[in-house]
């Protein structure tokens, strides 16, 4: 099975987990545990909006590549990206990033309205943590790894994590960019997200503290190049191939590494980063063949 392949089979295994465990219509009555339809409506419109599902799919592959059990890290998986989704509807928010489009079409404000779009993230991000949690007991015999899974997840995303990270963001705007700030963001508003789907995947298959570390470092260099390449595309890429406008950091004096040294130093930057990634990997071997495809296939992104 080759690269794209692989790959396909990952997001596959994801949308029919997320259509598995994510409530299908809701209710126009609801009463004691049923969700109400339009708040079910406005959490389904961003989540299966698309998406390359970048984190659930570095958390099965962790979990192939260590030989874990692949079936436990489905649930989490797609809760990875529940939680993911709900943070871009609040980036979109009028009072964050004020976007008007996401993946190609209207940002869940805009079509829901403000109160319902915060209540679509706040709905993903806590249902998201109740499916980690009802599978963790699912698989009670590796409870261990699971909790340690989930605890993994929520302190990334959480308030040392990306939440740590966007706030920082918006404090940020309009100010006199330095590296230790951007760093700052970049490792927590982006790298922890997609460093929290590999370790969340080696608690989950038992891996030695050698691999964990491995895997951290392999997280913190994807996330921050991914980042730099995103602040590069917002300069010089295509809105429609992005799927969203262009030129919108520099309009809301957003602090990105373009910025701070120029898009020639940042494209040098991503490449070294990109490197050191590679490089983290050679504990594993030819078991992560995956892996290394995914780093360049993501180095090579135009979206």
């Amino acid at each position: 099975m080759d690269y794209r392949e692989q790959y396909d089979r990952y997001v596959a295994m994801i949308e029919e987990t997320i259509e598995k465990i994510l409530p299908q219509t809701g209710t126009d009555c609801p009463n004691d545990m049923q969700i109400p339809r339009h708040l079910c409506e406005a959490m389904r419109y961003s989540l299966l909006a698309g998406g390359k599902r970048v984190r659930p799919v570095l958390l099965l592959a962790a979990c192939d590549m260590l030989d874990g059990d692949i079936s436990q890290a489905r649930v989490p998986a797609a809760a990875l990206e529940m939680i993911h989704t709900y943070s871009l509807i609040h980036d979109d928010l009028p009072g964050m990033d004020n976007d008007d489009y996401r993946r190609g079409r209207l940002t869940n404000h805009k079509v829901f309205g403000e109160g319902f779009a915060i209540l679509a993230g706040d709905g993903l991000l806590n249902y998201a943590y109740e499916c980690i949690l009802k599978n963790a007991l699912d698989y009670g015999a590796n409870l261990e790894g699971h909790i340690l899974a989930a605890r993994e997840i929520a302190q990334r995303a959480g308030v040392g994590g990306m939440v740590a990270g966007q706030s920082i963001d918006l404090l940020s705007e309009h100010r006199e960019p330095n590296e230790a700030t951007l760093h700052y963001i970049h490792m927590h508003k982006t790298a922890d997200l997609l460093t929290a789907p590999l370790l969340a995947a080696a608690y989950i298959a038992g891996a030695d503290e050698k691999s964990i570390a491995a895997l951290r470092t392999f997280g913190a260099c994807v996330g921050l190049a991914f980042q730099i390449d995103d602040d590069l595309l917002d300069v010089m890429g295509d809105a429609k191939d992005l799927g969203k406008q262009t030129g919108m950091d520099e309009q809301r004096g957003k602090m990105t590494w373009p910025s701070l040294v120029g898009v020639e130093a940042a494209q040098k930057k991503s490449r070294e980063l990109w490197t050191q990634a590679e490089e983290a990997l050679a504990v594993f071997g030819d078991s992560a063949w995956f892996l290394r495809e995914f780093a360049e296939a993501l180095a090579k992104r135009k979206k």
